[in-house]
């Protein structure tokens, strides 16, 4: 089965841990474990991961230096693919054998700089904080921060994205046999100017969506959304939280059942995907990837609505 997998940047770096090197090629290590039980069950994939924690680690980084040396988020989305794939890349080829085609692709994403995303930032970037913590630094350095589960994180702009500008060739290596990772943080977000050249434009494009984009494109047979949450839930972090198994495009969970800028994305790409290709999505653990596309793990997300099925 052709399966993109998007691989969360939460997941790579998980909430609450230090944003340091050695967490980062821990996590990204158990990823490739997760991949390569993947291709040993026979799958194709494609992989595109997001950038979230380690994009807003680098704007720290780079804030910390002159103020004419800063670089915009599309700079350092591009400088974060290249860490992530290098990492992610070298530890597959640890795990493969060595002919394995392997390649990271750097992926621009074209965006409307009209769209309403930039008026309403929601996509969490950078470490976690504390509401006092956020709430100063976002008087400091003139940033949006919102809650992000029991937490607070800097947001930033997140556009849809219209079209992704190395498709070709991503599909080139993809159909002569390469395990192609690509889209890295949703792609480099690029707008067109008035004179139609190519220009970088502040915001992070949300990855499941880019991924979604992506998998139809390409004609995968699934999406597979992989977090560090084990599955979907209605009101997740309360008391009144519940377990998705499956549910379709009509169910009727309430306007705030998923978070915004967190799980509530990757429903809507994934529901958006099946509702393109009549195939499944799926979203849980990365560790739990294999039981996930069996079925045994994790919330499909169907084309077609037979209501939503909830663990007990």
């Amino acid at each position: 089965m052709k399966i993109v997998v998007a691989l969360g940047g939460n997941a790579l770096l998980r909430r609450g841990e230090p944003i340091t090197e050695v967490a980062q090629r821990r996590n990204i290590r158990l990823a490739a474990v997760s991949l390569v039980k993947l291709l040993h069950a026979g799958h194709s994939l494609v992989v595109t991961h997001g950038n979230g924690p380690q994009v807003g680690l680098i704007a720290l980084q780079a804030a910390a230096g002159p103020t004419d040396g800063r670089y915009g988020l599309d700079l350092l989305g591009a400088e974060s693919q290249g860490l992530i794939g290098y990492l992610l890349e070298q530890e597959l080829r640890n795990l493969m054998p060595r002919e394995t085609m392997i390649a990271t692709v750097l992926s621009q994403v074209l965006v409307d700089a009209a769209d309403s995303a930039f008026m309403h930032p929601q996509k969490p970037i950078g470490p976690v904080y504390d509401e006092p913590t956020a709430r100063a630094l976002a008087r400091q350095n003139s940033w949006v921060c919102a809650p992000d589960g029991p937490y607070w994180r800097r947001v930033v702009a997140s556009p849809q994205p219209l079209d992704i500008l190395e498709l070709p060739a991503i599909r080139l290596l993809a159909d002569h046999g390469a395990l192609v990772i690509c889209l890295g943080g949703g792609g480099v977000p690029v707008v067109r100017n008035a004179d139609r050249r190519l220009e970088g434009i502040e915001a992070v494009i949300d990855k499941d969506s880019a991924s979604g984009l992506l998998a139809n494109t390409i004609g995968a047979e699934m999406l597979l959304m992989l977090t560090d949450v084990d599955a979907v839930y209605t009101n997740y972090g309360t008391a009144e939280a519940r377990s998705i198994i499956s549910m379709g495009p009509d169910a009727e969970l309430g306007n705030n059942a998923f978070a915004p800028g967190s799980m509530a994305p990757k429903v809507d790409a994934g529901l958006r995907f099946a509702i393109a290709s009549g195939k499944d999505a799926r979203i849980g653990r990365i560790e739990d990837a294999l039981a996930i596309v069996a079925g045994k793990a994790g919330t499909i997300l169907m084309a077609e609505d037979k209501g939503t099925e909830f663990r007990t």
